[in-house]
């Protein structure tokens, strides 16, 4: 099994070499409105489409070296949200993923980004069958219950910035008088950024509104901790493309769990809002798009998200 999935994996990446990187997508991309009966499942419109590109340039620009995150100067990534003003950068992007903190004017609220990581490597590690899983740090979660447990590698990820993050927050709601709290992030850095949404909402007054935007993301914790989360923050969405395996790892054999909020572009300019956590049955779901990681393709990890793609590479 271990040889036949290094061999996919390997194949996966020979792909990414040998085609022509993809450039990134007008900005403002027009999607056609679709209207497509499906049973249990939302279609969503062009306009509903098009509101989530912000949200996808935050999580792009995530992949920038923190020189040019600094004055928001990092190109298509940074002008598609003008105004923003970076006020704290962090991370190296190896032993620590990059991270950004700011104020978004528009919508007089504190954004929080977290970058990714190499897809193919991602994809090896979380189909590793040695994956354990964790208590989350009642320190930085109070009141946790010890029966909440998340993936080891992303709690041990997210404990390092998660103080820093925390006073930034605070800070920027004191002086600038934000109402809400907007977590981004793309694979790995959706991960963290879903332990953000969580650990924020615990950690700020209630009337602090904690919305959370991920891509690909891959699944976090235990049945214990999606109840917890789908209960704490209501506001969240969680993106997949088309095949994308990310998102159906780890197992849930391992005992892992995907919290609510599941968006599945099926085609582009074709999406639907899934009901439930990893329980949705629609065809159009992920959860059967993608049954395994062998009738997947690891370049829809990249995008594209409404027309844009997401990696270091796309950082223009």
């Amino acid at each position: 099994m271990q040889l036949l999935l290094a061999s996919c994996l390997a194949l996966a990446l020979g792909a990414a070499q040998a085609l022509a990187v993809p450039a990134p997508a007008p900005e403002a991309l027009e999607l056609p409105h679709v209207e497509v009966a499906r049973a249990g499942v939302s279609t969503l419109s062009a306009s509903q489409l098009s509101a989530l590109a912000p949200y996808t340039q935050f999580a792009r620009a995530a992949y920038c070296d923190s020189s040019i995150i600094n004055g928001w100067q990092c190109g298509q990534a940074c002008q598609a949200n003008p105004g923003f003003q970076v006020t704290l950068t962090g991370g190296d992007g190896s032993d620590e993923q990059l991270f950004y903190v700011g104020y978004w004017p528009a919508q007089n609220s504190v954004v929080v980004a977290h970058q990714g990581t190499d897809p193919t490597q991602f994809l090896s590690d979380l189909t590793d069958a040695d994956i354990f899983m964790t208590t989350l740090d009642p320190t930085l979660f109070p009141g946790i219950s010890s029966s909440v447990e998340a993936h080891e590698g992303f709690v041990s990820e997210h404990a390092l910035t998660a103080s820093t993050i925390l006073a930034e927050t605070k800070r920027l709601i004191s002086s600038k008088g934000a109402t809400q709290v907007i977590l981004v992030g793309h694979s790995l850095g959706g991960a963290l950024a879903e332990l953000d949404a969580l650990f924020l909402k615990m950690n700020l007054p209630s009337s602090i509104h904690i919305k959370g935007v991920t891509y690909g993301t891959p699944r976090v914790g235990n049945p214990a901790y999606a109840a917890l989360f789908d209960s704490s923050v209501s506001d969240f969405e969680r993106i997949n493309n088309e095949s994308d395996p990310i998102p159906i790892v780890p197992g849930r054999f391992l005992g892992f769990q995907h919290v609510h909020g599941e968006i599945h572009i099926v085609s582009p300019g074709d999406a639907v809002s899934c009901p439930g956590d990893d329980d949705a049955t629609d065809a159009q779901c992920t959860i059967s798009t993608v049954p395994n990681i062998f009738d997947s393709d690891i370049l829809d990890h990249l995008g594209p998200y409404q027309g844009i793609y997401i990696g270091t590479i796309y950082c223009t």
